[in-house]
């Protein structure tokens, strides 16, 4: 891989990693979610050109309510 795609992969990924911290967030306030709530999770990543779909799984959890 190239420099460029590593740096645009990064870029990508970091901003992936912080929207949806953020989106998560704010549905945990929405919902007005108490402490010690535990929420299945799904991300499904597609690459438009590549055939690309990969699904991540994970349980968020609170484990100090």
């Amino acid at each position: 891989m190239s420099e460029s795609y590593n740096m645009s992969m990064r870029k990508f990924l970091k901003q992936v990693g912080v929207t949806s911290q953020q989106a998560i967030e704010e549905g945990l306030r929405k919902a007005g979610s108490p402490a010690g709530g535990s929420f299945e999770a799904k991300v499904v990543l597609t690459i438009d050109g590549l055939e690309v779909e990969h699904v991540v799984t994970g349980t968020i959890k609170d484990d100090n309510a």
